[in-house]
């Protein structure tokens, strides 16, 4: 008895106050949660086809950035319409990043990815009827920016989601490292295709081939992983749990020093990193116009591919041996 009292307060000491576990006894949670994990072959399967996504979701993203000199010179737009144009995507990305993370924790990570995916595949197919619909063409676009940015907003928060729910801890950091490669492989495969393809067959084939695609990717999900998939059930089981430690501890949460490290931390990555991918095809336009486009197009990005992956996998082979998970995760950012 005096073991099993001293082993608890041990426990205590050392869990986090937003532990599922420590407000349930006998780890009735942590039993729900090791239930919820992907076998392994399940897993595979899901990070093939959740690297494709991310790739697809960069190709998307990045279709506009690629286009945006030939756009500005068929419409006849100014360096501050091709900046409305561009920037449109991040005040509609702003707007969903919790709201994404929230519908995650409550009906499941895969079914918000898919929702989101046919939607922006749509968006990035019609981007091209939409220019040529009528007159006012740069608040189309703008607007069709904005809504694949709320519409993209939800991808990498379901993907945290999925990543706690659905991933033993010790192979979160190689799983989500091999996703934000994705990234770099689809902003590599946009500017490699971007270059081929706007000088043979004109701007408005990137977008429909890109579209099509990502339309492609989210049908394959549905038909071969979710169709009679038993997530919303499963996740159903601790939902009114956790809408409930939500509403108790969200202040709490946002009053620790840590929360707000990892807020600036992110938003000055993101700042630098967004900033190079809507404009740096412009600038080399413009600076460099005698530049190969697939010099600043795919080169960044094919160095930046063996890095994200290697980083993931140095992190986890560091938790393994016993390293803390804070300090991993500060060491490699």
């Amino acid at each position: 008895m005096a073991e099993n009292h001293t082993a608890g307060q041990i426990r205590d000491l050392k869990a986090s106050p937003l532990d599922l576990y420590i407000y349930r006894p006998n780890g009735t949670v942590e039993e729900s949660g090791k239930q919820n994990l992907w076998p392994r072959s399940l897993a595979r399967k899901w990070m093939a086809m959740l690297f494709l996504g991310t790739c697809l979701l960069y190709c998307a993203r990045m279709t506009t950035p690629v286009c945006a000199v030939s756009m500005a010179a068929t419409f006849h737009w100014s360096k501050i319409d091709s900046g409305l144009v561009l920037g449109g995507f991040f005040w509609g990305y702003c707007f969903t990043q919790i709201l994404g993370g929230h519908a995650s924790d409550r009906v499941g990570g895969e079914r918000v990815l898919f929702i989101s995916a046919a939607s922006w595949a749509l968006i990035t197919a019609g981007t091209p009827v939409l220019a040529h619909l009528g007159s006012h063409t740069l608040a189309l676009m703008t607007t069709a920016r904005i809504l694949m940015g709320i519409l993209q907003g939800v991808f990498f928060p379901s993907l945290a989601s999925l990543c706690s729910q659905r991933v033993v801890e010790a192979e979160r950091g190689f799983l989500m490292s091999t996703m934000h490669s994705g990234t770099h492989l689809g902003t590599l495969l946009a500017g490699g295709m971007g270059s081929v393809m706007l000088d043979r067959y004109g701007w408005e084939s990137m977008f429909y081939c890109t579209g099509f695609l990502a339309g492609l990717w989210a049908i394959t999900v549905w038909y071969y992983l979710l169709r009679g998939d038993a997530t919303v059930k499963q996740m159903g089981k601790k939902s009114n749990l956790q809408s409930s430690l939500s509403r108790k501890r969200w202040l709490y949460i946002f009053k620790k020093p840590p929360v707000w490290a990892m807020v600036f931390t992110h938003m000055c990555a993101c700042s630098t990193s967004y900033t190079l991918l809507s404009w740096l095809p412009m600038y080399f336009k413009e600076s460099f116009p005698h530049a190969k486009p697939w010099v600043y197009n795919v080169v960044p990005w094919s160095v930046a591919i063996p890095s994200a992956v290697g980083g993931g996998f140095v992190s986890d082979f560091l938790i393994t041996k016993g390293y803390g998970v804070a300090c991993v995760r500060k060491i490699m950012q």
